[in-house]
């Protein structure tokens, strides 16, 4: 097995979680140290470490040094490759969507021109003497119905 789906599947686990991709988007607006990133949270310091070592196990975070200090900050390399990954998958369906949404238009013309009403054919009028084609159904049903020959 290649290391891309073990890194797909790393980066996949740690965006599971609603806490850790909370804690993505404040990253996306700059560093924060892990006391600024599980204070939105009801949780304890060690809980909040604990998905900060699960997203820089996945490679989606770094935790740096500044003296004292050890802010976080994202890491965009994995998720971009998670985002390609995934935009393959959009390509192609969109591609499928597009296909079905032509035939589905092109059903509903034609469903549209079969729904059309008829116009009626103009008949010529018939000779004295002679009836038409219906005029002759006509009688033959009505001949039918009451067994009369007229």
């Amino acid at each position: 097995m290649s290391a891309a789906p073990d890194t797909l599947s790393a980066t996949f686990a740690a965006l599971s979680d609603p806490t850790r991709r909370a804690m993505l988007a404040r990253l996306v607006q700059g560093e924060a140290s892990v006391n600024e990133l599980a204070a939105p949270f009801n949780m304890s310091l060690p809980a909040a470490s604990k998905h900060i070592k699960v997203l820089e196990k996945a490679g989606l975070l770094i935790k740096t040094r500044q003296a004292q200090r050890r802010p976080c900050k994202i890491d965009g390399e994995r998720l971009k490759l998670a985002v390609d990954w995934i935009e393959q998958y959009r390509q192609l369906w969109i591609g499928r969507l597009d296909r079905l949404d032509a035939c589905l238009l092109a059903l509903h013309a034609n469903e549209t021109v079969a729904e059309l009403p008829l116009q009626p054919k103009q008949t010529r009028p018939a000779a004295k003497g002679k009836p038409t084609l219906k005029e002759k159904t006509d009688d033959t049903h009505l001949q039918q119905q009451t067994g009369f020959d007229f």
